[in-house]
């Protein structure tokens, strides 16, 4: 499994997303300033990156079900 490109691909999807998720986090956390200019566009970009995780992990289970 850890030779498959597909697989590696969804763990860094799921990696980008665990970054995204820390860094609006700690915006939040420290709030100020950066929290009231940033908050939206990095949870969007959560939502995004979630998606694209998803669809990935998705279609390695179809692929491996083998359909």
């Amino acid at each position: 499994m850890l030779s498959d490109p597909l697989f590696l691909l969804a763990g860094a999807a799921v990696l980008v997303v665990l970054v995204i998720l820390m860094t609006g986090i700690g915006g939040f956390a420290r709030g100020g300033d950066f929290n009231r200019k940033h908050a939206n566009r990095i949870m969007r970009y959560r939502i995004y990156a979630q998606f694209v995780a998803v669809v990935l992990i998705v279609v390695i289970a179809w692929l491996r079900s083998g359909s």
